[in-house]
């Protein structure tokens, strides 16, 4: 498990694919590989991979499968590339952010940056079959930053989070610009919640529960959104 607090930004060194299997050789600023050891969990952009070496104390590889490389942004990634960096989550330790268990749902386009003083405005666009888990003022995790949802659109798939100078300072964020391509993973209790409603739907309406869900949605009414939002956060 993560928090979706980011502890470091990281260069990706070296990149090389044999038999399906791509592996990434990563160098960490000095400290974040102390007492680091082989099969330990370590988030990449949001994405959770497993150390399958320790070159010296700065610089560990790790093997990432196909079904990742397609799923997430990593198969994009050059020597070069900064990316960002959070080991897993020791029992007890106090959850900054939201819980999160690195595995990437998709990846999204960004489609707009905007600055208002100090602060900055992420659009973010996603396709439409996942924005039934997205509201506003929930959380979201984007490369492994977990971030509350500011305004969501649901008629034109995107939504909005807003970053502080701290965040972009600590993540990878500020180098981002608009048709970059992001790693996202869905907050898991918000997609049950979603899930449990809709086949609580189908169940009870059958045939007339899309019916129902289109005649509202013209309404402007997402009734998940509805129940979701009125619940107490987990």
């Amino acid at each position: 498990m993560f928090t979706g607090i980011i502890q470091a930004v990281a260069t990706i060194e070296n990149v090389t694919d044999l038999d399906g299997i791509r592996t990434f050789t990563i160098g960490f600023p000095a400290g974040f590989c102390q007492d680091l050891q082989i099969g330990a969990s370590v988030a990449i952009d949001g994405t959770c991979l497993t150390v399958t070496e320790i070159l010296d104390d700065y610089t560990a590889r790790f093997d990432v499968m196909l079904q990742s490389l397609a799923i997430t942004t990593l198969g994009e990634y050059q020597a070069g590339t900064r990316v960002n960096a959070e080991r897993a989550a020791k029992e007890g330790a106090e959850i900054g952010g939201h819980p999160l268990s690195g595995h990437i749902d998709f990846a999204a386009t960004l489609l707009m940056v905007q600055q208002y003083d100090n602060n900055f405005c992420y659009r973010i666009g996603v396709a439409p079959e996942w924005m039934k888990y997205i509201f506003s003022k929930g959380y979201i995790a984007i490369n492994g930053t977990s971030l509350t949802l500011f305004e969501v659109n649901k008629t034109e798939s995107w939504f909005e989070v807003w970053l502080i100078p701290e965040t972009r300072r600590m993540t990878v964020f500020a180098q981002k610009k608009a048709g970059d391509r992001l790693n996202i993973e869905i907050e898991r209790s918000t997609q049950v919640i979603v899930d449990t409603i809709h086949d609580a739907l189908d169940e009870k309406l059958g045939a007339l529960a899309p019916l129902l869900e289109k005649i509202m949605q013209q309404q402007g009414i997402d009734l998940a959104s509805e129940i979701v939002q009125k619940l107490p956060k987990l």
